[in-house]
């Protein structure tokens, strides 16, 4: 994979406000993780990006669909996302 929206639950607008944030690859998404690529999205890209889309790079990271993040892991982002 080389493009962003190789990835599960990237589409065009996530890897528009990826790429604003610095981060145009699938191995820089790797990198940084979910919860650092969204708070990149939030300072430089779309300061309204909510649970959803943060779930959609976690997914992203782990190459899979957000349903099939297990129920530990969306506790964990819920959890995260709420203490902002």
């Amino acid at each position: 994979m080389t493009k962003l929206t190789d990835l599960p639950n990237i589409r065009p607008k996530v890897a528009g406000d990826l790429e604003t944030a610095g981060i145009s690859t699938p191995e820089e998404l790797r990198e940084i993780g979910a919860e650092g690529a969204f708070l990149r999205i939030r300072a430089q890209a779309d300061a309204s990006a909510c649970l959803h889309e943060l779930e959609a790079l976690a997914g992203a990271v782990e190459g899979v669909r957000k349903p099939q993040l297990s129920e530990a892991r969306k506790a964990e982002l819920r959890a995260w996302f709420r203490a902002l």
